[in-house]
């Protein structure tokens, strides 16, 4: 019997190695740490998602390089890693909730519709000829007057959180909120902090080019439970803040 290779692991195939590990979800994982940060909020008024694009060329359109997407009134979302595979995960997520809503007549929860997520995305980690996909995402919004925050992984995991980050700082910001962040604290101030967090994390260009115009800002606050974007004129107000 010949030895098994340790590269026998390492191909197209999810299959585990013998120290049980999968390197094709590890690899996804690797993706998620390239892609541009963006954090979410849980706040006693509501949610905010904060996200850098991270805008270089002032040649883009902004709205075609968004960070945060609203999936239905009560839910917004935003990722970190492969912008295709996100895409692919907001239309699902989208259409889970129409069904939803359809079906029972009210929004579906953050809970529920993280699960769904998670579970799609769990099956592309288990069979031939598939491959996992190469995103983070936080699900964030407000059912029946709570506020709720959820991180999916590439593994298929989901998770719920207070304050979280995803992408290539995520661990410096997660850190700052650990020694920063409050229950008590308002969808402005969470904005804020939001900024603050992922300031004090950017480094080189990212500092260079943070500004309104790199931001992807929404929040939902629980009094009528709408999604909606916050225009630069609000981003600017904002980083004055952080300024101060």
């Amino acid at each position: 019997m010949y030895p098994v290779s340790p590269q026998a692991y390492d191909r197209a195939i999810t299959v585990f190695s013998p120290d049980g590990r999968l390197f094709q979800v590890e690899y996804a994982k690797e993706a998620v740490k390239r892609g541009s940060t963006a954090v979410g909020l849980v706040c006693k008024d509501g949610v905010a998602l904060v996200a850098n694009r991270f805008v270089q060329n002032d040649l883009l359109v902004l709205d075609s390089v968004r960070k945060i997407h609203i999936i239905d009134d009560n839910i917004i979302a935003t990722s970190s890693g492969l912008a295709a595979d996100a895409r692919r995960l907001i239309d699902m997520a989208r259409i889970e909730a129409q069904k939803h809503r359809i079906t029972y007549s009210e929004p579906i929860s953050v809970l529920d519709l993280s699960r769904r997520i998670a579970d799609t995305i769990q099956i592309y980690t288990q069979y031939g000829g598939i491959r996992p996909f190469g995103v983070s995402m936080l699900f964030t919004g407000v059912t029946d007057s709570t506020a709720s925050l959820y991180e999916v992984e590439p593994s298929g995991a989901y998770t719920g959180y207070y304050a979280a980050g995803v992408g290539s700082n995520k661990e410096s910001v997660e850190k700052f909120f650990a020694e920063n962040y409050s229950h008590n604290i308002s969808v402005d101030e969470g904005i804020v902090l939001a900024l603050k967090a992922l300031l004090q994390s950017a480094a080189g260009d990212e500092t260079k080019h943070f500004n309104e115009n790199s931001l992807d800002v929404a929040v939902i606050y629980k009094k009528d439970k709408k999604a909606r974007y916050l225009v630069p004129a609000d981003l600017k107000r904002y980083l004055a803040k952080v300024k101060q």
